[in-house]
């Protein structure tokens, strides 16, 4: 992808594009108001018009024709979320109509949006820092109530104010450092002495920041659980049950599951990525046993298993993954602990509410409305930072010079995380993964 730039007037459709009543197209640039005033009919009224305020009129082709009757938001520059000169054209939600304006915006100068290059100018702009940037896109992706409001939190700055704290932390430790430096080595001063304790909140608290993120990914990408268990112990059953589809071939016949099903469905406001797997069993069938395979792959790897016995069968769990033992077909024999039935429903609501806890366990760092990451380059700073903080606490013999290198590079660290120190290619990885118009 071409780098993004920030000295051309661009557009893009920020709504679906898919017939519907209202169509929102985006333009952000430079000049873009006088731009479209030229194939607006009221241009006077577009141009001398308050920012935060609509102006209703129809944009024309050179033909004088009208090509849409809308409705246009204008932001002056600083007020936008780019923070550009920018306007927002509620039109109409036919596509033959978007395409005529698309091809009208072209006409006057304005291009077509590269994916998340509204962001990017926003960020480039200073309307956000790099970790307000990255929670639009998790807002948008956010695949339950949780989830969104985690990252609202962020895109609100909860996490860019308390990196800011330790940035500001840190710059007064290295401020007491490069007065030491400041004087000739003949003038007598104090010998600095490490604030130990003041570091060590600053691990805490970056700890806990990290703790959240393997919590987050649950609400980010949804929890994987695995229906396991011998052939024919009703897991294709459940797995419809829960996911409220019939994904999942039921038969009396062993064996008719060769290969996993995945679903997603959510628990309780969490979401969750159900896997209905091929019994565990011998089998001659070449099939049948890769599927067998891969099913003791996706245990391995999932956050829960739902262990399945149907009635005789015995529990032998040989994996190390959280399990819930669940037997099965209660209506037509009664089994002891967390048992279930398909057919009435007996123990399902048990069922959930066992799962929850178990989840909502996992995930009990990131309470609700406290301060998580959800990023997985968030993350990876912010360990560099905590080893970088212990390798200082470990050389508090260095010479104040060279402890002031390692402080720099502490800051340095942070200043990726939010994005004061970054690069033109990490900008460009991170930005085209956005969805158009944002």
């Amino acid at each position: 992808m071409d780098a993004y730039t920030t000295n051309e007037p661009i557009y893009a459709l920020a709504t679906a594009y898919a017939p519907s009543a209202i169509a929102i197209v985006r333009l952000s640039g430079d000049g873009v108001i006088d731009l479209l005033s030229s194939v607006f009919d009221r241009p006077e009224k577009l141009k001398r018009a308050k920012t935060n305020t609509l102006v209703y009129g129809n944009l024309i082709d050179k033909q004088n024709s009208i090509v849409d009757e809308v409705l246009v938001a204008v932001f002056k520059k600083g007020y936008g979320y780019t923070g550009e000169e920018a306007l927002e054209i509620n039109a109409h939600g036919s596509l033959t109509g978007l395409k005529r304006i698309f091809l009208l915006l072209e006409s006057i100068g304005i291009r077509q949006a590269k994916r998340g290059e509204f962001t990017f100018r926003a960020f480039m702009h200073g309307r956000l820092d790099l970790t307000q940037a990255e929670a639009v896109e998790e807002l948008i992706s956010s695949k339950s109530i949780r989830g969104q409001e985690a990252a609202l939190e962020r895109l609100e700055g909860g996490l860019k104010n308390r990196l800011l704290a330790i940035k500001n932390k840190l710059i007064n430790i290295l401020a007491s450092l490069e007065v030491q430096l400041d004087y000739a080595e003949d003038e007598i001063l104090e010998d600095w002495i490490m604030p130990k304790a003041e570091i060590n909140e600053i691990i805490s608290n970056l700890d806990e920041i990290v703790k959240t993120y393997s919590a987050g990914t649950i609400y980010r990408e949804g929890a994987k659980i695995v229906l396991a268990g011998a052939a024919n112990a009703g897991k294709s059953s459940l797995f419809n049950l829960l996911t409220k589809e019939n994904r999942a071939i039921v038969s009396p016949i062993a064996g008719t599951t060769r290969d996993y099903i995945e679903s997603f469905t959510t628990i309780h406001d969490i979401p969750v990525r159900l896997f209905d797997t091929a019994g565990l069993r011998d089998s001659d069938d070449l099939i049948e046993s890769e599927g067998i395979k891969r099913s003791e792959k996706l245990i391995n790897e999932a956050d829960l298993v739902l262990l399945l016995l149907a009635p005789g069968e015995k529990e032998e769990i040989t994996w190390k993954t959280k399990t819930i033992v669940v037997k099965t077909k209660s209506d037509l024999e009664k089994g002891e602990g967390l048992a279930i039935s398909t057919v009435n429903g007996e123990g399902i609501s048990l069922l959930l509410d066992s799962i929850y806890q178990e989840l909502s366990s996992k995930s009990s760092e990131s309470e609700l409305g406290a301060i998580s990451i959800d990023s997985e380059r968030q993350r990876d700073g912010l360990v560099r930072l905590v080893e970088m903080l212990k390798f200082i606490l470990s050389n508090e013999n260095e010479s104040v010079d060279i402890l002031a290198l390692f402080f720099q590079s502490a800051l340095s660290i942070l200043g990726e995380i939010t994005g004061e120190v970054t690069n033109e290619e990490l900008l460009d990885t991170l930005f085209s993964n956005f969805c158009l118009g944002k």
